[in-house]
């Protein structure tokens, strides 16, 4: 039985997660840190919290595997520097306090094109966090990169979703790895991977989602 920390609970993909990890008979409670309290649910442990403060020694970090779909957009952020506190230093401090209560397992999702030597930032800030995490010293780190996510979003983000709209025009024509994948898929994915635990460091692209 598993006790699973959930950050980025509130987003789309990290919604479904939530979903899912809720009605999963593996899975002995969720704890998911949020700005803003969730509705409670059985089995769901919900701290509020400021993730630019995180408590050091919560009992909560007691877990034993993590889903991070902690993720923001450059605009949302405001400037570089607030964009990659989100997607970069925030995932790797929990990483780092989850890992010094115990937790064995790590999944992240990530993104298709991920470097840490990339001359885009967005995709050199996914590269850097990727590499960082596995510095942390996870016996289980998986990194999933999708390419376009499809599923409906509680924030505006007009560019992605025309980038989805006319993907699906031409999706039977588009390899595999330019395809959009539907959140939920990502989201089970990331949850098989932090349960089962499978040892060392895999990646999942985009293709194999």
């Amino acid at each position: 039985m598993t006790r699973l920390l959930l950050v980025g609970a509130t987003g789309l993909v990290g919604g479904h997660v939530l979903e899912q990890a809720l009605v999963d008979h593996r899975i002995t409670a969720v704890v998911a840190p949020t700005r803003r309290a969730l509705v409670p649910r059985p089995g769901l442990i919900n701290p509020v919290v400021d993730f630019d403060r995180l408590p050091q020694d919560a009992d909560w970090w007691a877990v034993d595997a993590v889903v991070c779909t902690l993720g923001t957009t450059a605009r949302k952020a405001g400037s570089p520097q607030a964009f990659y506190r989100v997607d970069h230093d925030h995932p790797l401090e929990v990483a780092y306090l989850a890992r010094r209560h115990g937790a064995r397992a790590y999944a992240l999702n990530s993104a298709l094109g991920a470097d840490a030597s990339s001359r885009v930032f967005y995709l050199r800030t996914k590269g850097e966090i990727e590499r960082d995490l596995q510095a942390v010293g996870y016996p289980s780190l998986t990194l999933v990169r999708p390419g376009l996510i499809g599923g409906a979003r509680a924030e505006s983000r007009p560019l992605e979703r025309m980038a989805v709209v006319a993907s699906g025009w031409v999706q039977p024509l588009l390899p595999r790895r330019w395809r959009v994948v539907p959140a939920e898929r990502i989201a089970r994915h990331l949850l098989e991977a932090a349960v089962s635990g499978s040892p060392g460091v895999r990646v999942l692209p985009s293709e194999a989602l």
